[in-house]
Order: structure tokens, then C-alpha cells, then sequence
């Protein structure tokens, strides 16, 4: 379970690397651009793409396309959610997250909802809602309102939730994971680069040193986690649950503890039943 113990701390890691952003005075846009190098790197050595994939007409590049661009877009939504709304509460929207590919494939591709699915989902939504019922900031000193928080984590939980669709959209079409990985990977790298380049971007060295690291982290949470499922193959359940669940119980330990991130109880009961959506919805 070492591997699944390695996620976990990776992706809150890269939440508390976000957080100190602000203290350190880091340039999070340049910290993130270096991570898609660091990332597509480490995917290229570790994942083995199959490069003969690139041309094959099953490949959707309009998937990939659309991911290079949201891939980076929420990493920055993201950075400011935990900024503004903090640790615990960003990283309980992105696990929750999950809840949207769920809908999808009821909605769009046939599959049947069970009761216990529809118990599931209902959870979700109720502990979505308590997450994002806020009586004050929990950090006074931001500049942003009680209303732009709710929009901020709102983005975080569409965003990743619409990451994991068109990645599995990516899956249905034949596309080889490392490879659909590595092609958004180094679509969002140009991408972030080219905007840095043609705002005329001043470099700053401690950002670019900081977006070494933030690519480790973000590549290692992908890497142990897909380790995880190769470790256990029969407990796929598990792994879902325990890395989902395992994010939001450090992330709020890690949030309060270290950060004194102030929740209220409304927020605290949301991710109690964040916990019990994510096993109501587990896959069967």
C-alpha cells in the first residue's frame, strides 16, 4: 500500500505547494508551465507512450486539444482556490469532482443508475453544497469575496470533473493512456509557455525551481496511483475509495493542522458525507 501512501501525499503535497505560493512570492503561471516539462519528461521515461498512437486515426485530437487547454486552466484555478478558500475545502471539491463523469455516463452513454448510485450522488451534491456554504473567508486578509470563493471551488470541481470525462472519452476511443497523458501534457506545456512568452514574461528563478518540484509531485500523485491499481489488480474499489477518501482526510489535517484553516461545522459535516458519497459511489 506504500504506492497508494505515495499518491496521497503527492496530491496533497502539490495543494501545499500552492499554498505557498503567496508567502514565497512564486510566479505560480511560470511554476506551472516548468511542471508540464518536468511532467511530460518523467511520462516519457517512466509510462512509455506508444508513439506509433500519435498517427492513428482513433486518436481524437479535438480531446487532446481541449485538454491541453483546461489542464492548465484549472491547475490555476486550483492554485487560487487553495489560496482563497484553502486546502481542506479546495481538495474535498477536486476529489468530489468524481461525481461528474459519474452523471455523464448516465446521462449520455446508457448506463443504469442504481438506488445506491442515486444515494451516492445525492450525498455528493449535499456535501458539495455544505463545502461551499461559507459564514466568512477563511483567510481575512484576501482580496477576493465570500462569493468568488464559492465560484473558485465551483471551478475546481467542474474542471477536474471535466478533465476525467474527456480522458475517459480519450479511453473509448482506443487511444493508449501514456500516450493521450503525454500528448495533453506537452499540449498544456506549449501552451503555458507561448502565453508566458507573449506577455513578456519576466522569469523568476525561484518559480521555475518551484515548478520542478510541483511537476514531481503532480506526475508522482498519476504515477503511484496507476502503481496502486498494478499492485492490486483485484481491489480496484479499494484504491478508488481509500485514495479519494485518503486526499480528503490529509488534505484536512494538513489544512487545519499546519495552516489553521478555519472550518465551520456545515463545512466539517460536507466532509464527513464527502466521505460516505465516495463510498456509496464506489465502482462495482
Amino acid at each position: 500500500m506504500m504506492t497508494l501512501v505515495l499518491s496521497i501525499s503527492c496530491s496533497v503535497a502539490v495543494s501545499v505547494l500552492l499554498k505557498l505560493a503567496k508567502p514565497y512570492h512564486l510566479k505560480i503561471s511560470q511554476s506551472i508551465a516548468v511542471n508540464y516539462v518536468i511532467a511530460s519528461f518523467l511520462c516519457l521515461v517512466l509510462l512509455q507512450p506508444r508513439f506509433e498512437d500519435l498517427g492513428d486515426t482513433t486518436i481524437a485530437w479535438s480531446l487532446l486539444l481541449l485538454l491541453g487547454v483546461l489542464l492548465p486552466s484549472i491547475f490555476l484555478i486550483m492554485a487560487a482556490a487553495v489560496k482563497q478558500a484553502g486546502i481542506v475545502l479546495s481538495d474535498a471539491a477536486q476529489r468530489l469532482s468524481l461525481l461528474l463523469p459519474l452523471l455523464a455516463s448516465f446521462l449520455f452513454f446508457g448506463e443504469t443508475a442504481t438506488p445506491g448510485k442515486l444515494l451516492g450522488i445525492l450525498c455528493a451534491l449535499v456535501a458539495l453544497g455544505c463545502l461551499l456554504a461559507r459564514s466568512s473567508s477563511p483567510n481575512p486578509k484576501a482580496a477576493l469575496p465570500v462569493p468568488a470563493t464559492v465560484l473558485l471551488l465551483l471551478g475546481v470541481w467542474l474542471g477536474y470533473g471535466s478533465i476525467d470525462i474527456l480522458f475517459k472519452q480519450l479511453a473509448r476511443t482506443g487511444a493508449h493512456f501514456a500516450t493521450s497523458l503525454l500528448g495533453s501534457f506537452v499540449l498544456a506545456g506549449v501552451l503555458m509557455f507561448g502565453s508566458l512568452l507573449f506577455g513578456r514574461a519576466q522569469w523568476h528563478r525561484p518559480s521555475l525551481g518551484a515548478g520542478v518540484i510541483l511537476g514531481l509531485l503532480n506526475f508522482g500523485n498519476i504515477y503511484f496511483y496507476i502503481r496502486a491499481h498494478q499492485a492490486f489488480p483485484e481491489h480496484p474499489a479499494l484504491i478508488f475509495s481509500a485514495m479519494n477518501i485518503g486526499v480528503i482526510s490529509l488534505g484536512a489535517l494538513v489544512g487545519t493542522v499546519l495552516f489553521s484553516e478555519k472550518l465551520s461545522r456545515i463545512n466539517w459535516f460536507g466532509l464527513l458525507l464527502s466521505v460516505v458519497a465516495i463510498i456509496l459511489l464506489l465502482p462495482r
